[in-house]
């Protein structure tokens, strides 16, 4: 099974509609809110070079926002 993390904020209408669509495919995935954890955060903006939010990790690889096409390629959901 494909390690998840998902850096994201409670306010941010796109990290609620990913993790929506991953449990809807019972995929399982840690949430990080990087409102609430900086070092997370200093984590999230290295690896993606990114500072909004959602960023996904899937087995060490970045996905920059809700990219449901690469996802789904990623985690074989048809």
């Amino acid at each position: 099974m494909a390690k998840i993390r998902i850096f994201s904020t409670t306010q941010c209408p796109y990290c609620v509609t990913l993790k929506e669509f991953l449990k809807e495919h019972d995929v399982e995935f840690e949430d990080i809110n990087v409102a609430e954890d900086k070092v997370a955060a200093e984590e999230m903006i290295k690896k993606s070079g990114q500072m909004g939010v959602p960023v996904v990790e899937i087995d060490g690889e970045i996905i920059v926002g809700f990219d449901k096409q690469k996802i789904c390629e990623i985690l074989k959901i048809k």
